[in-house]
């Protein structure tokens, strides 16, 4: 019998349990999953790790979306309500004018011992915003310092102003090639940020060899520093190695247009709040953090300094490239 896939995009569905219970037992890794399912690392890692069979170490899938569904019924009764005594406490927090945040710590420093009195403060929103609900008299609401009757959502994505003036090209419209790290030419970039905020150095990474450029940004990290430092390094690159960017949608990279314009490389934008669909920029940016640690003041490193650090870097044996050192793999891969 085929069992219908459950649930929204937002979770995991039953066939693509079904495939992380195959691929395990073909013994294929994490990151391989990842890859053919396009999930996240740690939505992968953490269905394993709850479903996983202590003794056989087997995951069962169809068991693993049963439980999945049991978690997930709507509307599920609130903590509030089933609670008279924290429904009192809360309601006599606002009346003495405490934001939800204040009354959820209040809370938990009267009630040290007891987590059924604990909540967050999102728990106090809902309650109060909810209607019908009858956890908290409605009059309430006006006891917030917003004076709102209804929840304003802090993403409206109908109002979220446009951040380039040229339209980004989003990482899911990048050439598979670059996925696969088959050919050499595509790299990753980013900002290391120093004290405060103020000064910053570029970091570009080639993504089959790890391959490492520091961009020297001695005044500033504006669009206009950065589109100079990042044109004028590219164009030192043999033309088989400029075959694309991907970066964050930091306003660093609002002139990409112009970036495209002079160096006939292509640039792509990772999704928000989405580090992994970087992953060997942000490992490096790890290890960068060796030589430039994290609250110091970056504009004193010379555009030589930046370049021993990033040979350095390149003559480092890595265990990703089977021991081998990102400048051993580039000229590998060019050679081929």
């Amino acid at each position: 019998m085929v069992v219908p896939a459950s649930g929204s995009s937002r979770y995991l569905r039953e066939d693509e349990r079904i495939h992380i219970a195959d691929r395990l037992r073909e013994k294929a890794t994490v990151r391989a999953i990842v890859a053919e399912l396009g999930r996240s690392p740690s939505t992968i890692s953490r269905e394993i790790r709850r479903n996983r069979h202590p003794g056989s170490g087997a995951c069962r899938p169809h068991a693993a979306q049963a439980r999945a569904d049991a978690r997930r019924p709507r509307p599920k009764p609130r903590k509030v309500l089933q609670n008279p005594q924290l429904r009192e406490a809360v309601q006599a927090m606002l009346d003495e004018k405490w934001s939800p945040e204040q009354i959820c710590h209040a809370l938990r420093a009267k009630f040290p011992d007891r987590p059924e009195m604990h909540v967050v403060h999102e728990t106090v929103y809902q309650a109060l915003y909810i209607q019908g609900r009858g956890q908290l008299r409605r009059e309430l609401a006006g006891a917030l310092r917003s004076g709102r009757a209804r929840r304003r959502p802090q993403r409206q994505a109908n109002r979220r102003q446009t951040r380039f003036t040229t339209p980004m090209v989003m990482i899911s419209d990048r050439p598979a090639e670059a996925e696969d790290r088959a050919v050499p030419g595509h790299w990753e970039g980013d900002l290391v940020i120093g004290k405060d905020g103020k000064s910053a150095i570029g970091t570009l990474v080639e993504r089959a060899t790890r391959y490492v450029m520091l961009l020297h940004l001695p005044g500033n990290h504006s669009t206009e520093a950065v589109l100079t430092a990042l044109t004028s390094s590219v164009q030192t690159l043999p033309a088989q190695l400029m075959r694309s960017l991907t970066w964050d949608q930091g306003t660093e990279m609002a002139r990409h247009g112009e970036f495209t314009l002079a160096t006939d490389i292509p640039v792509y934008f990772c999704d928000p709040a989405s580090p992994w669909q970087r992953g060997p920029n942000e490992n490096t940016n790890g290890l960068l953090r060796q030589y430039f640690p994290k609250g110091t003041d970056l504009s004193v490193h010379d555009p030589d300094h930046l370049a021993a650090i990033a040979d350095q870097l390149n003559r480092r044996p890595r265990k990703t490239l089977g021991w081998e050192t990102p400048a051993e793999r580039l000229h590998k891969l060019l050679a081929a």
